[in-house]
């Protein structure tokens, strides 16, 4: 129910009171679950958020090792994701921002996702050094999440008019040209070895 008022009313329509009556619950079984309706709408981003780290390590596990496809299965599941069921994406990315408690919660989950796609940077181009040793790796990491997202949002609400096959292999594409000179500034700037 929660998904389901966040995700097609919005914040603004997801009240204590629209989740009982939908539910068809007693406010007094609401308040045993959630102390708020904040924490309702946390735990809905959370599930979304954990749905999809899912399909990611699954999709990870059976994707060839190489880095074209490690991305395209990435980006494919991404679109995916949020194409088959748009009330996710207004979850994730849209109603966060009129909601503190979950705005903070988007903005914690995008610094993590910043780490892991930088440590996961560093881990193919086999470096040891700290993500930190380079800011590049996080700049390129943070372009490619929060650009990411806007192009999402962007391609589901019509703004940009493509189909879904062009949309994840042209931003595959644009992905794998970011990590390239993400790690071509780096090992220019680098003192150690290649």
């Amino acid at each position: 129910v929660g998904l389901e008022l966040l995700g097609e009313q919005g914040w603004s329509g997801t009240t204590v009171r629209a989740v009982c009556q939908r539910a068809r619950l007693n406010p007094r079984y609401f308040y045993e679950s959630f102390p708020t309706i904040d924490d309702l709408v946390v735990a809905v981003y959370d599930r979304v958020v954990g749905q999809l780290g899912d399909g990611l390590r699954d999709v990870l596990d059976d994707a060839p090792d190489d880095a074209a496809s490690r991305t395209r299965a990435v980006v494919d599941h991404l679109v995916g994701f949020v194409d088959e069921d748009r009330r996710r994406a207004r979850v994730m990315y849209v109603e966060a921002l009129g909601n503190e408690a979950l705005n903070r919660r988007r903005v914690e989950t995008g610094h993590e996702l910043v780490d892991a796609v930088a440590r996961d940077a560093a881990a193919r181009r086999r470096v040891a050094a700290p993500i930190d040793a380079d800011p590049v790796g996080r700049i390129s990491a943070a372009i490619l999440v929060g650009g990411f997202s806007e192009l999402l949002l962007a391609w589901l609400a019509g703004r940009i008019d493509i189909g879904r096959e062009q949309l994840v292999d042209d931003a595959t594409a644009l992905f794998l040209a970011v990590a390239d000179t993400a790690a071509t500034l780096a090992a220019g700037r680098s003192t150690g070895p290649p």
